[in-house]
């Protein structure tokens, strides 16, 4: 097989499963009435949790001896049906987001005539007990039957709480009522009365689907509340105090030495790592929320409301819940972001600051440097104009001595004249000695000097 042969493969595979719908084969086995329970849990270690949620859901298909053929299990979601001898059917129902996961038990009862209640499952096997990975998002439990929705104190007396609301949903064919309060079982309970279906089952997906996606994402943002009310008295004291530092150091920073300038910078970089630290876990926990506003929206839209008699809409309890709060959370990261902004721009004007206090000692240091130098040469100079004086001198003296031994032996006749007249010979003397020797060094250093490069190892 070539190689455009196997990318056109791995492409084709890449698309089947963009566009596949895990859930499609269930409509099959749907009818109402149906009891329904949902959980979901936000994982806080998603990498590490999500296949412990996978393997957790395998272990609870073995526990019912689902069998095999009436399993399909894959990386993110997951479902098996259980079928008991008087036809009551089990569906288990698993799926792994990004940031949670969840799961839907279906009992599907045989007659289409049973009775179904809120509360435990019915089915005749073990009951469904998990062990959750994670922090508890919502818990629901949903009732789904056909035909019209019976009086208000019949449903009044299945919900608990003081309100109740109600919608038309689905061009008003099923309409759905909840209290949006928890029962004893920590579960909030919604009754679906889903009219005619007509055979089209996968409708009753479609309306839990939608509920159990409100909730979900309903109380995923209204989880983060306690971290952004104590988050906003954070922001709050730092701003307070950046305000202050701001000040003094604005109004101090013109004859700042360097020791304040240095303790300046020591305390503003801790308040910018503590902002950051602060940054970062905020935008973990808050960054998506304006997806799930969006998706809270985007499917209160899609079920096509309509208020019905003697209920508050359940849009008015769900928007009334959230208005505000994903663009409160946004607020309070661009609050952080401009304060850590503030932190590193005052930190970089402090570190401008004692870059040119250090330039200009550097400056100092230079020019004392070049004074030196100058001195240097001038002393070195004098030093040599010295040494030509000392040489001649010497060379002098001993062709005196020359000179006097040659008188006496009667080959010159004044050895006064003679050394008087050598004077300035030795003086030459003496500076062609010093030329020379002052050449010959500087040669010799410069032949050292590369062979000191070549013999010395690389780092």
């Amino acid at each position: 097989m070539s190689q455009s042969d196997i990318a056109q493969s791995g492409s084709d595979a890449f698309l089947r499963k963009l566009h596949e719908r895990p859930h499609q084969p269930i409509s099959e086995w749907l009818r109402a009435p149906a009891h329904v329970q949902y959980e979901a849990f936000r994982m806080s270690d998603p990498p590490t949790e999500r296949p412990a949620s996978r393997a957790e859901f395998q272990s609870l298909l073995e526990r019912f001896n689902i069998p095999e053929e009436r399993i399909e299990l894959r990386d993110n979601f997951g479902y098996g049906v259980k079928e008991a001898e008087n036809g009551d059917r089990l569906i288990l129902i698993w799926q792994a987001h990004t940031e949670y996961y969840n799961y839907q038990f279906w009992h599907v009862p045989s007659s289409t005539t049973s009775a179904v209640t809120f509360g435990p499952l019915t089915f005749p096997a073990a009951p469904v007990s998990l062990a959750p990975l994670g922090t508890v998002v919502c818990r629901l439990d949903i009732v789904l039957k056909a035909g019209a929705l019976p009086s208000r104190d019949e449903v009044r007396g299945q919900l608990p709480g003081p309100v109740l609301y109600g919608s038309r949903i689905f061009n008003e064919q099923a309409v759905v009522v909840t209290s949006f309060t928890p029962d004893n079982h920590g579960r909030e309970r919604y009754w679906v009365s889903v009219g005619p279906l007509q055979g089209d089952h996968s409708r009753l997906k479609d309306i839990v689907d939608a509920i159990v996606r409100i909730e979900t994402y309903y109380h995923l943002l209204l989880m983060q509340k306690p971290l952004f009310s104590a988050a906003i008295d954070q922001v709050y004291k730092f701003e307070q105090v950046h305000l202050k530092q701001r000040e003094i150091i604005t109004g101090h920073i013109g004859h700042a030495n360097s020791e304040t300038l240095q303790r300046w910078l020591n305390s503003l970089t801790q308040d910018l790592l503590k902002t950051n630290r602060m940054a970062g876990k905020l935008h973990f926990e808050l960054s998506a929320s304006i997806p799930y506003d969006k998706i809270v929206h985007a499917t209160l839209a899609s079920l096509a409301e309509q208020p019905t008699a003697s209920y508050r809409p359940i849009s008015d309890y769900v928007l009334g819940g959230i208005t505000g709060v994903a663009e409160g959370y946004q607020q309070l990261l661009r609050r952080i972001d401009t304060l850590r902004g503030g932190f590193e721009g005052i930190i970089a004007i402090i570190r401008t600051r004692i870059d040119l206090i250090v330039e200009s000692q550097n400056l100092t240091l230079l020019q004392s440097v070049d004074e030196t130098t100058k001195s240097q040469v001038i002393l070195q100079h004098t030093v040599e104009g010295l040494s030509v004086i000392v040489i001649a001198y010497y060379l002098a003296g001993l062709a005196g001595y020359v000179f006097k031994g040659l008188y006496e032996l009667g080959w010159l006749s004044n050895a006064n004249l003679a050394s008087a007249i050598f004077v300035p010979i030795a003086i030459g003397l003496a500076f062609l000695i010093t030329t020379v020797s002052k050449k010959y060094l500087h040669k010799k250093l410069a032949r050292e000097q590369p062979a000191e490069k070549i013999d010395k190892p690389e780092p």
